[in-house]
Parts: C-alpha cells; sequence; structure tokens
C-alpha cells in the first residue's frame, strides 16, 4: 500500500515557527487589555510587527520592552486617531467605486463577453478582442448569477438582494423585464428550449421554476440548504444543483452536502447526490458528452481541534468528480504538501475533456488538471485519496496566477482562451489553454484608487495569512455571512467550548465577541489570537489589522424577507412581539427580570451585550455564563445556541429550555411558540 505523507511545512514553516515564541508574549500582553484598557492589544499588533528582530537575537529584549511599557499611553493615544473605525456598522461608502465581477459568460461567437459585477450593480459588454467596455447595464443588487440563453438571444442575471431576474435582450442590448424569484438567487438557468427559467434560491433552499412565456413562477422545487449554482446536462434532460452550507444535522457532526439532481420533464427532483465531510460547494461543470461532472467543494475538518494546519487539517479544498468516466464520485484534493489552494469556486472542463480548470478564489489562481492523469490515479486510489497531500502531484499540469479573488470561467468556443474573472481588482485574466499562461488581462474601469476598506476586503477574501495558504476569513464566513458549522478552536482547550460559528452582518454596537465576550473589539478577535491559534503564521501588520476591522464592521445587513414591505408585522408576528416583550406571567405574577426576552434581547441589535445563564451548559463548555447573541437576521443562521445543537428557533425552546432558564416559556402553547418564532425572524 502507497504510504500517504502529510508534511509539515518544509522551509518556510522554520521561518513561521520560529515567531512562535514572540507570538506568544503577544498573546499575552493582549489578554491583559479586558483587565486594564481594550487598545492595548494594539501595543501588542506593534510588538508582533518586528517579532524577528527581538526574538531573532537581532536587538536585546530590554531595548524593547522598556520603551514599550513607558510608551504605552501614548501609542493608545495615536492609535486611537490613526486608526479610528466607527462604532456602528455603516453603508460602504466606496462601494459604487469598484465593480467585483463575480461572473463572466462568453457570446457564441465568441467575440463578447458578458461580466456581471456586483459591487456596481451592472452587466458589462466587453470586447474579447480589444477589452474594451461596449456598454454598462443597470441590473438589481448585488447581481451573482449569469446565463446565456440556448440561441443566445437573451441574457439573464440573478439579482440577490433584490429577489429578481433581469432580463436582457442581446441584440439591442436592452433590459426587457424583470422576474421575481426565491430568496437570495444565486445561480440560473434556462431549458434547452428557452422556454423555463431556473433560478437556485440561497436563502430558500430551493429552485424557482419560471415560465417564461408568462414571466410567472410555475412551482418552486426543494433544494439543499443554500441552493446556489445550477448546471444543465448537455442533453438537456437534467439540472443539477449545488449548495454553500451544509446540511442542519445536529452538534457535532461532520458535515454533508448534496448535489440535487432535477428531471426537466417532471420538475421534480431526480436524485440527491451525497457528498460526505463536504461544506461549501460551489459551481459544477459538466463535459460535452456527459460522463464526466466536476464540482468545487470544501472539505472542512471542524471535529478536529484547529491545532494541526500544517497537516492539512483545517480545510481541504479539493473537487468531487462523478459521472460514468469516474466510475462514482470520488473527492479529489487541489492542495499540496506545503502549499494550498483555497477556496475552490468555479469549474471549467475542456470541450475534447482533456483538461479541468478549477479557480481558488482565496489563492489568486487559476488550477489545471489532466483529466486522463486524474482517471488514472483515481482509479487506483479512490478509497484514500481525499486527504492526501501528494496526490495533487499526479494529476495537476500548472497553477496559473491570475488577479485578485477569481471567481467566474468561461472557455471562449473554440476552447483556446479560458476567461477569469477577478473579484477584488476587477478585471479579467486571459488564459492561453494551450500553454496555460495569461497572455492579457482587460481592465474593466473600476477605481484604481485603493481605499482602506477595500484593501480590508481583499484581506478578507484571501487566504495568503494563514500557514501556506491553507484558508482565510472568507472559508467560514462565506461571501460575508457565516457557513454553519461548529468548530474546536484551541484557544479554549482541545474538545472544550465548541462553538457556533456566527454571522458577522452588521456587527458595531454588538461587541463583546467569542460566546464566551472575551474579545471587546475586532483588533482583539481579528489581531494576534488569530495568527497564533489560527493561522499558525505572522498574518496581519498593524495596517491590515484596521483595514480589515474597517470592512468586516461596514458590511451591512442581508435584506429581510420575514418583514412585509411597508415594515409592519405580519398577525402572527405581532402576537410574537406581545410574548417576547412580556413582563409577567399568564397568570400575572410577576417575571424575573432575568427571563424576560427583552432584557437581554434589546436596543437596535436586540443584545444587551452582557453575559446571561440560559441553562444550555454541557461537558464540553467551560462557563455557564454566554454572550448575548444579536438578533438582527437571526433567521438566516442556524443552527441556534452556542454550540450549534439547536437546528431551529423552536428547538430553543421545545428542546433545550426545560427549566425556563431561556425566558419562561413553559406556560406557552405550540402555537404560541410559533408566533414567538415569527417574530424573531422578522428582527
Amino acid at each position: 500500500m502507497r504510504r500517504l505523507r502529510f508534511a509539515p511545512g518544509g522551509a518556510f514553516e522554520s521561518r513561521q515557527m520560529r515567531q512562535f515564541s514572540s507570538l506568544r508574549l503577544v498573546s499575552a500582553l493582549e489578554s491583559k487589555q479586558a483587565t486594564f484598557f481594550p487598545c492595548l492589544s494594539d501595543c501588542a499588533v506593534r510588538l508582533r510587527a518586528a517579532p524577528m528582530r527581538v526574538f531573532g537575537g537581532m536587538e536585546p529584549m530590554s531595548k524593547w520592552i522598556a520603551p514599550l511599557a513607558s510608551a504605552t499611553a501614548a501609542m493608545i493615544a495615536l492609535l486611537m486617531l490613526a486608526f479610528h473605525w466607527p462604532a456602528h456598522a455603516e453603508p460602504s461608502k466606496d462601494a459604487a467605486e469598484y465593480l467585483s465581477p463575480g461572473e463572466v459568460a462568453v457570446s457564441a461567437d465568441g467575440r463578447w463577453l458578458y461580466v456581471v459585477c456586483e459591487r456596481s450593480d451592472e452587466l458589462r459588454i466587453v470586447d474579447a478582442s480589444t477589452g474594451s467596455t461596449l456598454k454598462s447595464i443597470a441590473v438589481g443588487h448585488v447581481p451573482r448569477g449569469l446565463a446565456l440563453s440556448p440561441d443566445g438571444r437573451h441574457i439573464y442575471v440573478a439579482n440577490s438582494w433584490d429577489d429578481s431576474v433581469s432580463v436582457i435582450e442581446a441584440t439591442s442590448l436592452a433590459l426587457i423585464r424583470t422576474l421575481p424569484t426565491g430568496w437570495e438567487p444565486t445561480g440560473l438557468l434556462t431549458d434547452k428550449d428557452d422556454a423555463t427559467l431556473y433560478v437556485a434560491n440561497r436563502l430558500s433552499d430551493d429552485v424557482s421554476v419560471i415560465d417564461l412565456a408568462s414571466g410567472r413562477e410555475a412551482k418552486r422545487i426543494p433544494a439543499g440548504r443554500g441552493a446556489s449554482y445550477l448546471t444543465r446536462s448537455a442533453d438537456g434532460s437534467r439540472i443539477y444543483c449545488t449548495h454553500v452550507y451544509p446540511k442542519l444535522r445536529g452538534n457535532r457532526q461532520a458535515p454533508e452536502s448534496e448535489i440535487t439532481v432535477i428531471d426537466t420533464a417532471s420538475q421534480a427532483v431526480f436524485e440527491r447526490q451525497e457528498l460526505h465531510d463536504v461544506a461549501g460547494v460551489f459551481h459544477l461543470a459538466l463535459s460535452a458528452d456527459g460522463r464526466l461532472g466536476v464540482a468545487a467543494q470544501m472539505r472542512p475538518k471542524n471535529l478536529i481541534p484547529v491545532a494541526h494546519v500544517e497537516h492539512g487539517w483545517v480545510f481541504g479544498n479539493s473537487i468531487a468528480v462523478f459521472g460514468a468516466d469516474a466510475g462514482g464520485t470520488v473527492q479529489v484534493p487541489l492542495d499540496e504538501l506545503d502549499r494550498y489552494f483555497a477556496m475552490p469556486f468555479a469549474v471549467a472542463i475542456a470541450r475534447d475533456k482533456s483538461k479541468i480548470y478549477v479557480s481558488t478564489s482565496g489563492s489568486d489562481s487559476v488550477t489545471a488538471i489532466s483529466v486522463a492523469k486524474l482517471l488514472e490515479f483515481a482509479g487506483a486510489h479512490r478509497e484514500l485519496m481525499a486527504n492526501d497531500l501528494s496526490a495533487s502531484a499526479h494529476y495537476v499540469t500548472a497553477r496559473v496566477a491570475v488577479g485578485r479573488n477569481p471567481r467566474g470561467m468561461t472557455l471562449s468556443p473554440n476552447g483556446q482562451r479560458l476567461y477569469v474573472a477577478n473579484r477584488m481588482n476587477d478585471s479579467i485574466s486571459v488564459i492561453d489553454t494551450a500553454s496555460d499562461t495569461v497572455i492579457s488581462t482587460i481592465d474593466l474601469g473600476g477605481s484604481a484608487r485603493i481605499t482602506p476598506r477595500r484593501r480590508g476586503e481583499q484581506i478578507f477574501y484571501s487566504a495568503r495569512y494563514a500557514f501556506q495558504g491553507q484558508f482565510g476569513c472568507a472559508n467560514c464566513h462565506i461571501d460575508a455571512t457565516f457557513d454553519g458549522m461548529q468548530w474546536d478552536l484551541e484557544p479554549d482547550g482541545f474538545g472544550k467550548e465548541i462553538v457556533d460559528n456566527r454571522s458577522i452582518e452588521s456587527l458595531g454596537g454588538t461587541e463583546p465577541f467569542k460566546w464566551n465576550g472575551a474579545n471587546p473589539n475586532l483588533l482583539t478577535e481579528c489581531g494576534p489570537r488569530t495568527a497564533m491559534y489560527f493561522y499558525r503564521s505572522q498574518s496581519y501588520d498593524e495596517h491590515e489589522l484596521n483595514e480589515l476591522a474597517s470592512f468586516v464592521m461596514a458590511i451591512p445587513l442581508r435584506p429581510n424577507r420575514y418583514r412585509l414591505p411597508g415594515g409592519e408585522l405580519t398577525a402572527a408576528q405581532a402576537r410574537g412581539r406581545t410574548i417576547f416583550e412580556r413582563t409577567q406571567y399568564k397568570s400575572g405574577r410577576p417575571l424575573p427580570r432575568h427571563n424576560q426576552c427583552a432584557y437581554c434581547h434589546r436596543g437596535p441589535k436586540f443584545t444587551n451585550r452582557k453575559l446571561s445563564y440560559v441553562g444550555t451548559f454541557k461537558e464540553t463548555d467551560i462557563s455557564e455564563m454566554l454572550d448575548v447573541p444579536h438578533l438582527t437576521n437571526e433567521a438566516y443562521s442556524a443552527p441556534y445556541l452556542h454550540d450549534g445543537s439547536a437546528r431551529t428557533l423552536e428547538e430553543l425552546w421545545t428542546v433545550f429550555n426545560p427549566n425556563d432558564a431561556h425566558g419562561v416559556t413553559s406556560d406557552l402553547t405550540p402555537a404560541e411558540i410559533r408566533d414567538l418564532v415569527e417574530y424573531l425572524k422578522s428582527l
């Protein structure tokens, strides 16, 4: 049997490991901030900025410690002036300056590129030969999906925050109508006759089936959680749907996802192809002959403490290969022994089935794979290769450096060019598929001025700060939201304080952070502790840390679909609010203040920003006291409780509140519990 090799980091590792003594001292300094002053963590950031000078023997410790102690007050004042960000999240003031191209398609004659720009809310039509923009067409808010009709007459754009699809006539380039969809439409395509439009809705977990003759939604097909991207088989008989969030399985379970296969004749689910140990599945591609399918995916190792980054035991970046050629489903690593290729996003298969291309959005690259070599290797090692970091050497033929955060890709009709949308620097990389090299870069015209907030966004979506580039912020906060996972983080001890990953939308006014409330601000949350316990690498310098915090604090709330257009409450929501705000038992006896929902969950974000006891302590927990979470858009971020035990909002009280510690609910009827839940969904 071939020995599997899970190597540490090689030469690069030694440099990073030498910095650990500095990081441990910095972490100790940082940990004092809650006692003395929150901004003391900035002093730690400055000390971390030059660890090799102090701890590499270049300068004595005494030269740095004394000045650091005497200058702490001045440093605090300086940093507060130099690196200030608002206490509350604000809409991004520089959003209009950037384009953020997320998807790209090419016309049947290869002349035109169609580019969806998420930040500028537009579709750009670009001359593929000259790189000039012919026209920009305004579409809905935060467009994410793009599809062309089979005859090339229509262009469809999914507007994820407007719950709509913009339909554009390809000849006149005129917006001819807007179609309603489900919640947060992301991927879309038509059937082979351009009679029916299918739209994957990320937040309603389904696929809209829209009759294009009438423009009406005919039905919804239940998909998996976070339904996002669609691909049609060559004969048009099947549509394949992937999902960015894992299934809800309960506390401390390995992730599971699926590829939902829809039969277009019956417009119903034909099959659900299981993907084990997988969460975060993005684009999928099928070969022209229908015998090979490839999906971009991540393999989170959430049952293992986040302490073995050097062994690849946090995230595996991979593709799922399936179909007749593969003889079933095989999970294929993209990573190497000492380099990782984070967040695989888009997939393209050459028409002659010679190569597979995968954009790795966290690593600013495109991976080229030999199909023949891959199938040969997988045939011999399929049971062992999913976690084998040496496997990719047998089938990866090229790593092509492109722009920042490469997302959507498309092959030219003749297969000679691969176009890659670089979301974080507003460009298209053009790859020659014969040599697998970038031959040109198309500048789409975004602002050349990079603001601190934009740099923070670039940092957020990059994996280069982690050890050997294994993962970044966006791995756990997909598209700046959450991942639906629970993690065992080392700072709290192995097997202790298992935590559910919370959403990071509109964080201003919700401090402190962490479920135990230990981190008073984002500098602490994302600072040296991230370098030491997560990235295992010297990560952000002081400027990058503040830029990252600036971006995260500006992440807005997605639209809440449970609210009526005018903001008024439904009858059920109004009844739920009465329960939420009550101060008495049904008997008229006063409720203890700490058992009133609105006491802990108050203010604009529905949190008093304090610790509270809710009776959910487990043997894996260290403290019974938990940070009171904010409730805005809580409906989207299941599972619930600090460790993800509750799969639904109902389970908070029907399963996990036997002693009325988490609000008094024992005197409520099932109908009243449902009303309370309806109100919470509207927040």
